[in-house]
């Protein structure tokens, strides 16, 4: 199933990993992480998926997906 839920990927040099924070699920600064940034965007999107589903068990309402950016980019 596909959710449009944010995903920022991030290298951090101290881990030598690449690192995932979902804006719309703020309780986390990092929810998971991935060797390549292929791995760490897999991860992100089983994480959205366990979320969503833990938080539809639990008859919680799903938070709204962010949009950015709200304007259109236009390419030069």
């Amino acid at each position: 199933m596909s959710y449009y839920y944010s995903m920022v990927i991030q290298w951090s040099q101290e881990d030598q990993l690449f690192l995932v924070h979902l804006p719309e699920f703020p309780w986390l600064e990092f929810h998971t992480h991935g060797r390549t940034y292929e791995e760490a965007a897999k991860n992100g999107q089983e994480v959205i998926e366990n979320f969503v589903e833990m938080l539809t068990e639990d008859g919680k309402t799903l938070p709204e997906p962010r949009m950015f950016p709200k304007k259109p980019l236009q390419v030069a």
